[in-house]
């Protein structure tokens, strides 16, 4: 391996690095946002504090025998909230199911909120059903005012008629919430038959004379748990943030990706909110949009069975004259196809990689992927056609670069009788004039060789975000890997190594192999440029990389590390037969006959050597 490949590598090696270091950094915690979000849940807490405890008062009958007592209780809450209200703040827990062939929604009746959401296609990396999130720790609220403040999730919503109804292959479930005979406040939700979208209605009927006319908005308070689905905890938490998207844009908003707490206030309008997980979503999405919010996460510790707590508080302009407000849920996968033909840029929510590399993944690789999975159903072999097409596109520039490390082998005698006729370093630009020069009559470009590493770094990082996010691979098993989406493990060890994990990695491992073999057969086919190389040059590329690479792919996809491990073996063959069908001797008689040629200084050569007489002409006068 030459000095250049050397160098390109390591840049290839440290950009991943930083990459690794940026998704996976601790978080540190944004104390005086969460002191202002808790604020804002401290006032609200304090506005029914005093609603809520006559309440328990009056269910419980808490530290009373006096019933004279407690119907005083009761006759006041019943005065500040009216009969209906308050009678809706007792009852008991039933549910409704909403269901087609994607997904199963629980709805509940305390506060007519989605409880919980199944996906039936999918399971959990153990089997069980997928669940995105369940009743516990699950807020759903609309905040308003009337005579008083008013959070529907403290009230029991009755359903319009008892159950469902079904209509040309959608489903919907309406609940109401009565303040009189006449006023009510309904949601209604839909699901459709091969949808992952839940509509969701709120209706106000009667309500403009019962809440408040110096009322200007409504809040909205969302927050549920995002269970683990996936086999590696801190591989699934590097890629589960909360996301959200401004009205009119095709770009998205993350939260830092971390293990701690990360928070943001939005000052401006919000199109959607978006729980994100690695190859899971629930979204929220306003017909209209939200005027501003708060969003928030908590990251749990591993061992919890949980990676983030997602809280949002979002602002919905009021208008007493409107008296419908139109929302959507997303409850699906992160599959690209789907969330594109959804509107809303909501595909941008996969982290393919930003500029050149999500270009590559958008227009090369996922076409090629979906149309190679049209005819063939292992993804394993998928894999290894996608790597031979993309190794065919660049192969001409491989060839180039060979050519190029080639004839620099070659001219490595007459370098070498350059540095001897100039050893001083004051002879060094006279000396790099002279090698230039040689180039030049040899029809070398030392630059050729670093063209192919150039063309592949971005579609290196293409293919290391690409394999992470591609739900096509979750659960897909392809010779001793179980989930390609996730680490493969040969080995479970007893203990967990600091940086490379409790298990070991069989893809990793070749992965490191077949990077070690390759570095070695560049360096056996090209031994003049090895040889210019520092010790401590030639140590990084041959061995601390592979072993670096090894610890690190080690929690990674086995996928990615099949998809490099292919790679590098390809890239050994490719040598291997280039060395044996390319003749030194032929290509350096070549060289000789075009070095005879007469032939045109490049504007570059030019400048370059005015540049050099320049400096030598300074040299001399200092």
């Amino acid at each position: 391996m030459d000095k250049r490949t050397a160098i390109g590598l390591i840049l290839i090696f440290l950009i991943f690095l930083g990459f690794n270091w940026y998704t996976g950094r601790q978080q540190a915690e944004v104390a005086a946002e969460r002191a202002r979000v808790d604020s804002i849940n401290a006032a609200k807490a304090a506005e029914t504090l005093a609603l809520e405890e006559t309440i328990v008062k009056a269910n419980e009958n808490v530290a009373m025998n006096d019933s004279t007592a407690t119907r005083a209780i009761e006759d006041r809450t019943r005065m500040m909230m009216g009969d209906m209200l308050y009678q809706a703040t007792k009852g008991e827990k039933e549910y409704l199911t909403l269901s087609n062939d994607k997904i199963e929604v629980t709805l509940l009746n305390k506060g007519a909120i989605v409880s919980s959401v199944i996906l039936k296609e999918y399971t959990r990396y153990d089997g069980a059903p997928l669940e995105l999130f369940d009743e516990a720790d699950n807020i759903f609220d609309l905040g308003l005012f009337t005579n008083q403040s008013i959070h529907t999730q403290n009230f029991y919503f009755k359903p319009t008629s008892g159950s469902k109804t079904v209509t040309e292959g959608s489903e919907t479930i309406s609940y109401r919430l009565y303040a009189d005979s006449a006023s009510y406040i309904e949601y209604s939700y839909t699901l459709a038959q091969g949808s992952y979208n839940v509509d969701f209605d709120v209706r106000f009927v009667g309500m403009e004379n019962m809440i408040s006319p110096l009322q200007n908005d409504m809040t909205l308070d969302w927050s549920n748990n995002a269970p683990q689905q996936e086999r590696g905890w801190s591989y699934e938490n590097q890629y589960t943030t909360l996301a959200y998207s401004f009205p009119d844009e095709n770009d998205i908003e993350e939260l830092s990706i971390g293990k701690g707490q990360e928070s943001e206030e939005i000052t401006t309008g919000i199109k959607w909110v978006a729980f994100k997980q690695q190859f899971f979503s629930a979204i929220l999405t306003a017909d209209d949009k939200f005027a501003n919010g708060d969003v928030s996460y908590t990251t749990y510790q591993p061992t919890s069975g949980m990676i983030k707590n997602f809280r949002t508080s979002l602002k919905i302009d009021y208008d007493p004259a409107q008296t419908d407000y139109g929302f959507t849920f997303y409850f699906g996968p992160n599959d690209y196809k789907i969330l594109r033909s959804l509107d809303g840029s909501y595909e941008k929510l996969i982290p393919l990689g930003w500029g050149i590399m999500g270009w590559i993944n958008r227009f090369i690789v996922i076409p090629t992927f979906d149309f190679l999975n049209g005819f063939i159903s292992n993804f394993g072999w998928i894999i290894l056609l996608l790597t031979i097409f993309i190794k065919l596109i660049i192969f001409p520039f491989t060839y180039k670069s060979y050519m190029s490390m080639a004839k620099m082998r070659l001219l490595k005698p007459e370098l070498d009788a350059i540095g001897a006729k100039y050893p001083n370093k004051d002879d060094a630009m006279k000396r790099q004039q002279a090698s230039m020069e040689l180039y030049s009559r040899a029809g070398v470009s030392p630059l050729s060789g670093c063209l192919p590493l150039l063309l592949q770094l971005p579609v290196l990082i293409a293919m290391f975000r690409f394999f992470p996010a591609s739900i096509e691979l979750r659960g897909e098993h392809f010779l001793w890997s179980t989930d390609l989406s996730s680490y493969d493990s040969i080995l479970q060890l007893p203990f967990s190594i600091p940086f490379y994990g409790d298990h070991v990695s069989l893809f990793a491992l070749l992965m490191g192999l077949s990077m070690f073999a390759s570095s070695k057969i560049n360096m056996a086919n090209n031994p003049s440029a090895s040889s210019q190389q520092m010790p401590g040059m030639t140590f990084m590329t041959l061995y601390l990389m592979p072993i670096l690479l090894v610890v690190w792919f080690n929690n990674y996809s086995s996928g990615l590390s099949y998809y490099y491990l292919l790679t590098n073996l390809i890239t050994i063959v490719q040598m291997m037969l280039f060395r044996h069908f390319v003749s030194d001797e032929k290509l350096h008689l070549r060289m000789k006959e075009n070095a005879k040629k007469p032939r045109k200084k490049s504007k570059w050569m030019t400048r370059y050597e005015e540049m050099v007489k320049e400096q030598q002409r300074q040299q001399r006068r200092k």
